[in-house]
C-alpha cells in the first residue's frame, strides 16, 4: 500500500487502502483497553476548526492523547485567529506546519483542504470542508457498518435527510462505491436532494440507487439508515425552505416497526428531531456506538501519517 499522507477526500480510498486502515483500527480499540500508548510520544497535532464542532474535534484531541501525542489547537478559528484579520488560509497552514506534525482542518469552504494540502508540508487530515466532504467521518461509518453488520459487500443502505449539504451522506456514498453489490436509497426533501455529481459518480461505478419520498416504505429494504439532520447554516436566508424541509423524516418507534431485526440506525450527529429519543434504547441504534468509533479510527490514521 502506497503510505497515507494527506486525508482530503474519499475518493483517495481504495478498498485495500480501507482494509488497512480497519486493521490498525481494530488495533487501536485494544490500545484505549490498555489504557493508551506512547506511538505518538512527543508528536504535537494541530487543530484549526473554523466551524463548530464537538464530535470531531474531540475525538481527533483524544485520539493524540490516547497515542501519547500533544495537541494545541484554536477553536471558532474565523473569528478567534488571524483569519478576524483577513489572514488567508495557505498563509494559516504555512504558519501552523512549523508549530505541529500534522494539521486537522475543520473550514467553511468546499475544497478548503485541498487548498492547504497543496501549501503544507505536513499531513493534513481533512475534518470537513463546508458542504464538500468528511472524510475521517465516512471511514468512521464504513467501520461501523462492518462492525454492526459483519459484511460490506451486497449491504442495501438508505441515506435519509440533507442530502444536498450533508458532506458526511455524500462521503459515504463515495465510500461505499468500492464494495460490490451496494444500492442505495435517497430519501430527502425536494430542495435538499442529493446532487447530481455523486448520482454520475455512482452511475460511473456502476452502482446501484434510487430516489424515494416514502421512508417506510424503503425502511424494510435496507440493512442501513443513515439518517442526518435539515442544516440550518447551510440555508442562508431561505426560512421558508429550510422549515418545509425540517422534520419531513423523522425516525421514531413507529417508523422502526418497519425496520428488520438485524438492521441498523446510524446518524453523524448532532441531531435536532429527525431521531426521536425514545429510539435510543433500541439496539438497532448505532449512532452512539457509531460515534465512538470515530477515536478509533482518528487513532489508526494519526499513526499511519505520522508513522509512514
Amino acid at each position: 500500500m502506497d503510505s497515507l499522507f494527506h486525508v482530503i477526500e474519499a475518493q483517495q480510498f481504495s478498498r485495500d487502502i480501507m482494509d488497512e486502515i480497519f486493521g490498525v483500527t481494530r488495533e487501536m480499540e485494544n490500545v484505549v483497553s490498555r489504557y493508551g500508548s506512547n506511538i505518538l510520544n512527543r508528536r504535537i497535532m494541530a487543530t484549526l476548526f473554523y466551524e463548530p464542532s464537538t464530535r470531531t474535534r474531540l475525538s481527533f484531541e483524544a485520539a493524540m492523547y490516547r497515542l501519547g501525542g500533544e495537541v494545541i489547537t484554536t477553536e471558532s478559528a474565523r473569528e478567534f485567529s488571524s483569519a478576524a484579520k483577513g489572514e488567508t488560509l495557505e498563509d494559516t497552514i504555512r504558519i501552523v506546519e512549523g508549530y505541529a506534525d500534522v494539521i486537522v482542518l475543520r473550514h467553511y469552504e468546499s475544497g478548503s483542504a485541498r487548498r492547504a494540502a497543496e501549501v503544507s508540508r505536513v499531513p493534513i487530515l481533512n475534518a470537513g470542508d463546508g458542504p464538500g466532504q468528511h472524510p475521517t467521518q465516512a471511514l468512521l461509518d464504513v467501520y461501523t457498518i462492518q462492525k454492526e453488520i459483519g459484511r460490506l459487500d451486497g449491504i442495501h443502505v438508505a441515506l435519509v435527510g440533507d442530502l444536498a449539504n450533508g458532506r458526511t451522506a455524500r462521503s459515504l456514498a463515495y465510500l461505499l462505491t468500492k464494495y460490490e453489490g451496494v444500492k442505495l436509497y435517497f430519501v430527502a426533501p425536494e430542495m435538499v436532494r442529493m446532487r447530481d455529481d455523486i448520482k454520475a459518480y455512482l452511475t460511473e461505478h456502476g452502482v446501484a440507487f434510487e430516489e424515494e419520498d416514502d421512508l417506510m416504505s424503503v425502511m424494510s429494504k435496507v440493512d442501513v439508515v443513515y439518517q442526518t439532520r435539515i442544516q440550518r447554516e447551510r440555508f442562508g436566508d431561505r426560512i421558508q425552505d429550510y422549515e418545509r424541509a425540517r422534520g419531513k423524516y423523522i425516525i421514531d418507534v413507529e417508523t422502526m416497526s418497519t425496520l428488520s431485526e438485524n438492521a441498523i440506525v446510524m446518524h453523524p450527529l448532532p441531531r435536532v428531531d429527525e431521531i426521536d429519543p425514545a429510539v435510543d434504547t433500541d439496539p438497532r441504534a448505532a449512532y452512539f456506538r457509531q460515534a465512538h468509533n470515530g477515536v478509533f479510527i482518528r487513532m489508526a490514521l494519526l499513526q499511519m501519517v505520522l508513522e509512514a
